[in-house]
Order: C-alpha cells, then sequence, then structure tokens
C-alpha cells in the first residue's frame, strides 16, 4: 500500500511561479519499483497528465502543453516528489494530483495509475 500526500499550491498571478509536492509513504513504495506523476483536473473536464518521473533513475516526461515551463524532481531520502510551474497560465487553473505506479512514465492514461493523493488546488488569475 501507498500514501500519497500533496502539498504547495494556492493562488498566483499568470507568468508567476508556483511549486507543489507529493510525499509518498508505505513499505511498498520504498521496494516496490514505483515511478510517480502529476496529474491535474480542472472544473468541468476530465483528469490529465501533466509528467512523470522514474523514481529510480530520475528520467522525466512532460505533457506538451507544460513542457518547458514545468519542472518535476524528487528527492528519494524524504520520498518526495516536486512539480515546480513557471510561466503560469490561467488554463494551468486545476486540481493537481499527486499518482504512483510501477507503470512505466509514458504513460498518460488516468486509470493505469492505481495509487492516489488527494490532490491541492492551484489557482492562476489575476
Amino acid at each position: 500500500q501507498v500514501q500519497l500526500e500533496e502539498s504547495g499550491g494556492g493562488l498566483v498571478q499568470p507568468g508567476g511561479t508556483l511549486s507543489v509536492s507529493c510525499s509518498a509513504s508505505g513499505r511498498t513504495f520504498s521496494f516496490g519499483g514505483y515511478n510517480m506523476a502529476w496529474f491535474r483536473q480542472a472544473p468541468g473536464k476530465e483528469r490529465e497528465f501533466v509528467s512523470a518521473i522514474n523514481w529510480s533513475s530520475g528520467t522525466t516526461h512532460y505533457a506538451d502543453t507544460v513542457k518547458g515551463r514545468f519542472t518535476i524532481s524528487r528527492e528519494m531520502n524524504k520520498n518526495t516528489m516536486t512539480l515546480q510551474m513557471t510561466g503560469l497560465r490561467p488554463e494551468d487553473t486545476a486540481r493537481y494530483y499527486c499518482a504512483a505506479d510501477t507503470v512505466p512514465i509514458t504513460e498518460t492514461r488516468e486509470r493505469r495509475w492505481i495509487n492516489w493523493g488527494q490532490g491541492t488546488q492551484v489557482t492562476v488569475s489575476s
């Protein structure tokens, strides 16, 4: 069993910078070969893939909509993943969810990721 808890988020102006983090716990996570990802869901829309990171190698994968603006990273000794978001746009407004599973980081389908956090709200508005 893997437990995930997001933190960070909040209100930021367009063009601003914000970070969200996800803390993972559970014995399974430490030894199970999990990768981690961020998804987001705006009101009235489906949950969409944002970025993922291979926990072991640090290799990353991004959605085209955030490539060059968002950076995903992890701190292995803290079991923590962070998404730094720059150049934020109103269309980035959504609830951001952390996910973990043993699927490849190129897996963008929500249903393939089994473990989820509760999410944290990011609002981009002037």
